[in-house]
């Protein structure tokens, strides 16, 4: 599965920083960009764009090298950049490719996907830092601790949910976290956290929802007969399993097979998911555009 995944750490020394951006489509705008990289002795190494002509709006993600005599640094070009953004009237960000974004991780007795995203964090498939992992069960704390990562404790129950929900976000502000993935943590946010989260939380739930609510959703599936099983990820709204979806993955359920191996077949295909959409984000490709979202590969 580690294959399908391929990082672009390899190319972290020679691409220095990525701008994302989205504005109203109109003519001159990647010329504009084009011309200030230029301008800033910025060489282009990766650039995709797409025009969504539903809503006229444009999207861009340029992937950029500095070259040996270049002497601009990252607030620089920041501030450099204001004015072409003023004048597209652009949301934008501009970040250093190689700086690895912190990602807490929520979990609660089931162990695939985490374990999936500590595995690829430490092999570097993914350019991430996980300073933490926070669970309601204390059930996986072995596993977070055989990679050197804190394991957090925070139980959950309808009395103590705002509590705990609190120290969830304690834990965002201390470790400046920029992403918070769910990895098939069985609790359901609240709306006030949902909007705190916004945009910076991912979830991971099996693809043969509402079909099959409830426990043991895959052995519903199997006992019905079900043909594909999959998964999807998306970033975490009030409206619950209904956030813009990043990505999603199926896989064939042959009638030869036990309710356990359409379980596990289930659960790779929840890890591809999340770890797909954990890395696309991660590498700034994901923008959102009303409630689908542009993922710029």
């Amino acid at each position: 599965m580690l294959s399908n995944l391929t990082s672009t750490t390899s190319r972290k020394q020679e691409s220095d920083y990525v701008l994302t951006l989205r504005c109203r489509d109109r003519p001159g705008i990647v010329y504009a960009v084009s011309k200030f990289l230029f301008e800033q002795n910025l060489n282009i190494v990766e650039s995709q764009q797409f025009d969504d002509h539903e809503t006229g709006t444009f999207f861009m993600r340029v992937q950029v090298e500095t070259v040996s005599d270049s002497e601009v640094n990252l607030e620089v070009l920041r501030d450099r950049f204001l004015a072409v953004a003023e004048t597209f009237a652009m949301t934008w960000r501009l970040l250093a490719l190689a700086e690895k974004q912190r990602v807490l991780i929520l979990v609660s007795r089931a162990g695939h996907c985490l374990n999936d995203l500590l595995f690829r964090s430490a092999n570097h498939a993914l350019n991430i830092e996980i300073p933490m992992v926070v669970s309601n069960h204390p059930d996986l704390r072995g596993l977070a601790e055989s990679y050197s990562i804190p394991y957090r404790h925070i139980p959950v129950t309808p009395d103590t949910k705002l509590e705990a929900e609190a120290q969830l976000v304690e834990i965002v502000e201390e470790y400046n976290i920029d992403l918070v993935v769910l990895a098939r943590y069985m609790q359901v946010l609240s709306t006030d956290l949902c909007k705190r989260l916004e945009g910076q939380a991912i979830n991971i739930h099996h693809s043969i929802l509402p079909s099959f609510k409830g426990g043991r959703p895959y052995h519903q599936a199997h006992d019905r007969g079900v043909k594909l099983v999959g998964a999807t990820a998306h970033y975490v709204t009030e409206e619950l399993d209904e956030g813009p979806i990043i990505e999603q993955e199926v896989a064939r359920v042959n009638h030869s097979m036990s309710a356990e191996e359409v379980t596990m077949l289930g659960r790779d295909t929840e890890c591809l998911a999340l770890a797909r959409a954990v890395r696309w984000h991660t590498e700034n490709r994901v923008m959102l555009n009303g409630i689908r979202t542009v993922v710029l590969q």
